[in-house]
């Protein structure tokens, strides 16, 4: 099956800064991604920089390609076609993303109206009909309402709406729950699982919520200082992590079973891409980092178990280390 997006070599540099060195990045039709890691290590630029979102002052080098078509090199018309078309992102602030001065069914009304040319009568159907299918009550009284008069997760489900109205084959998702509590996280996560479901919709998710990535994910990849250093079937990676800063990220979690166990965090932060160590970016932090990996920094490499990862002293499979994924669901 071909790939839906296929994104190569991809850079990003910031006023000459680099940001992001080179991620190669695959999404098949219908596939949920996940892409997880600490805030700063690049998820949400490797999206922006993908659709042609970044500010001026960024430069971008690399190939992504929708279906065979380079969006890197296509001009701002086509973009626009793609972007809420082809491809919808959904971010974390609703309320940032939502206009405060027009009613939301005029927002979901004007999407319809630029992906699909549906105005008039045929438009605010469609956009009570996907009020209705993200869980907005009452939506045909609730229509001509203002964003302030819905609550947090309505809001997100408003923006999910907006998203679906180009009837995009792939859905972007950056840490749409990390503003909403517990409860209304679930709801989210499983309004996302149904609709790709239904909709046959390639999702990505990006989020530091492992839990998260666990319900709604079939392959994962984990992105530290700008590149992707493991990444593999979400079972996989969830059972035995093998790169020491995705171990480090599951250590850093309470377990609902078992015998009680202190957390170990990770001592140290994500470095400032001004100041990268010279090899391995996660060595200052790695406890089993050797003198080796203050001088290489290492490839991400396809591995005899049939995922990737870029580390030169990986944490060895045993069955001390297991993880069972439904601890984290």
């Amino acid at each position: 099956m071909d790939n839906l997006v296929e994104i190569r070599n991809l850079r990003v540099a910031f006023d000459g800064v680099p940001v992001l060195h080179g991620i190669d990045l695959d999404v098949a039709p219908g596939e949920a991604l996940g892409l997880v890691g600490e805030s700063g290590c690049g998820k949400s630029v490797t999206w922006l920089a993908a659709l042609g979102l970044l500010p001026g002052k960024a430069t971008v080098s690399g190939s992504v390609r929708l279906q065979g078509q380079d969006l890197a090199t296509a001009p701002r018309r086509t973009l626009e076609r793609v972007r809420g078309g082809r491809i919808a992102m959904i971010f974390q602030d609703p309320s940032s993303a939502l206009n405060p001065v027009i009613r939301v069914g005029q927002q979901i009304i004007e999407a319809l109206r630029l992906h699909r040319g549906l105005t008039g009568a045929a438009a605010r159907a469609e956009a009570l009909r996907l009020m209705d299918l993200v869980g907005i009550p009452d939506a045909r009284n609730r229509f001509s309402l203002y964003t302030h008069e819905f609550s947090g997760g309505q809001a997100q489900r408003l923006m999910i709406a907006m998203a679906l109205a180009g009837e995009p084959d792939l859905l972007i998702a950056d840490e749409p729950t990390t503003a909403l509590d517990a409860t209304i996280q679930a709801q989210i996560l499983d309004l996302l699982v149904t609709l790709r479901r239904e909709m046959s919709m390639a999702t990505v998710f990006i989020s530091h919520d492992l839990a998260a990535v666990a319900q709604v994910c079939e392959r994962v990849c984990v992105m530290y200082a700008g590149k992707i250093i493991e990444e593999g079937h979400v079972g996989q990676l969830f059972e035995t992590p093998r790169h020491p800063y995705t171990r480090g990220l599951f250590d850093a979690i309470p377990t609902l079973s078992g015998p009680l166990r202190r957390l170990v965090p990770i001592p140290g932060t994500v470095p400032d891409p001004r100041e990268l160590p010279p090899g391995c970016a996660f060595a200052p932090r790695c406890n089993r980092a050797r003198a080796f990996c203050s001088q290489h920094r290492p490839e991400l490499l396809p591995q005899p178990e049939g995922r990737q990862l870029a580390c030169a002293f990986p944490v060895p499979i045993t069955q001390d280390i297991v993880h069972r994924q439904e601890e984290y669901q």
